[in-house]
């Protein structure tokens, strides 16, 4: 075979495989069937929704604070001298009652200055009798002197009745009765009562310890009531009543203290008192105080320092529906399903959120399913599947 035939098959053959390739390809082509073109079912979201139940709901608003005494001072003697006698209730949660003797002070000292100035008062009124009696003697020569002269029917001259002696000792007699009264009042101040029913947080004194006047020996406070400073919004202050604050004339909210103590929860009844003098100029908040009377009288007490939370019972709004804080979108929002499985837009009244839920005053009615879960896309009027149902949380 020449050169020129080698040639030409080697171009022949790839033009044979290629052609036959091209017809393989066109078969294959037309006999593949027409695929139809059809429109993507879009579809529906399932969303999850809660039912309402409309009713009267009372609004609880919460706080949180610690307990504090009503009454806290420094025990501090008027008197200085030696302890004698401290009492077994002046220690660190020591507990005592009102008229207690808590300490007292050496009183021999005291008992003399008594009787010193009970001496004293006694010369100062047998001074004053002396002084009595010869103002009058003088008094009864100056009328027998003058008894039938022109000065018959006056008075003798102050001088001659010796009424400036007599001054000068009922003065004297006033001084030493004040000195007794002074004696006697510092006697009586050696003896330290306990001015209240109460307990004791902190003491620094023992028998045998000289004392000042003046000098801190213990804090005491009293167990008659406690108190809790509770930090609110001026919006929550529309929902309760504060003697003094809130307009009329009604008594305190009730409030009830709830604390874990001892392992377990406990709680304590009290009520809205008042609110502190001024606003908190950093926060702007307004400060409510609650108080709990008799915070010992049961067992485990609530004692002072414990951190608490004060749940205020307020007013009642009478046809409301509560949510959860989710299912409001937009502000005022709610997704209401109706019963052919259409979501639609529904403003609505809200009289207040507090945490995870929001109550609603108007514009939902009872029965109604609203939507709690978040779409991406949603449109009014557009079909949805529906789960859950459950009826909705009271606030």
């Amino acid at each position: 075979m020449n050169k020129t035939k080698r040639r030409l098959l080697h171009i022949a053959i790839p033009t044979v495989l290629v052609a036959f390739g091209a017809l393989g390809m066109w078969a294959l082509t037309s006999s593949k069937p027409q695929l139809e073109k059809r429109k993507p079912t879009v579809p529906t979201p399932v969303v999850r929704v809660v039912k309402l139940k409309t009713g009267p709901q009372q609004v609880h608003i919460l706080g949180e604070g610690t307990v504090r005494p009503l009454r806290e001072i420094n025990l501090m003697p008027q008197v200085g001298g030696k302890a004698v006698y401290v009492s077994p209730a002046l220690v660190n949660g020591g507990e005592f009652t009102q008229g207690d003797i808590l300490l007292r002070i050496d009183p021999v000292d005291y008992q003399l200055a008594v009787t010193l100035a009970k001496a004293n008062v006694k010369d100062a009124e047998s001074r004053v009798q002396l002084a009595e009696e010869e103002a009058a003697a003088a008094r009864e020569e100056w009328r027998l002197l003058h008894a039938d002269g022109s000065k018959a029917n006056r008075k003798p001259p102050p001088l001659v009745a010796k009424e400036p002696q007599l001054a000068a000792a009922q003065a004297k007699l006033e001084a030493h009765r004040a000195d007794l009264k002074k004696a006697l009042l510092n006697l009586e101040r050696t003896e330290f009562k306990a001015p209240f029913d109460g307990r004791v947080s902190q003491e620094n004194v023992d028998i045998g310890q000289y004392v000042l006047p003046g000098q801190a020996l213990a804090t005491l406070y009293s167990t008659e009531a406690a108190e809790i400073i509770l930090p609110l919004e001026d919006e929550d202050l529309f929902w309760f009543d504060v003697p003094g604050f809130t307009p009329g004339n009604s008594p305190g909210s009730p409030a009830k203290v709830l604390a874990r103590l001892a392992g377990r929860e406990r709680t304590w009844s009290g009520a809205v008192v008042r609110t502190e003098g001024k606003l908190d100029e950093r926060t702007r908040m307004i400060n409510v105080v609650v108080r709990v009377e008799k915070p010992y009288a049961k067992k485990p007490p609530l004692p002072v320092g414990l951190f608490v939370i004060v749940e205020i019972e307020g007013r009642t709004v009478p046809d409301a529906a509560v949510i959860p804080r989710s299912a409001l979108h937009q502000g005022d929002v709610v997704w209401v399903v109706d019963n052919e499985g259409r979501l639609h837009f529904r403003e609505v009244d809200v009289a207040r959120v507090q945490g995870d839920e929001v109550m609603v005053q108007d514009g939902l009615e009872d029965g109604e399913m609203v939507v709690i879960t978040s779409l991406e896309a949603v449109t009014d009027g557009m079909a949805v599947r529906t789960e859950g149902g459950k009826e909705g949380n009271r606030l």
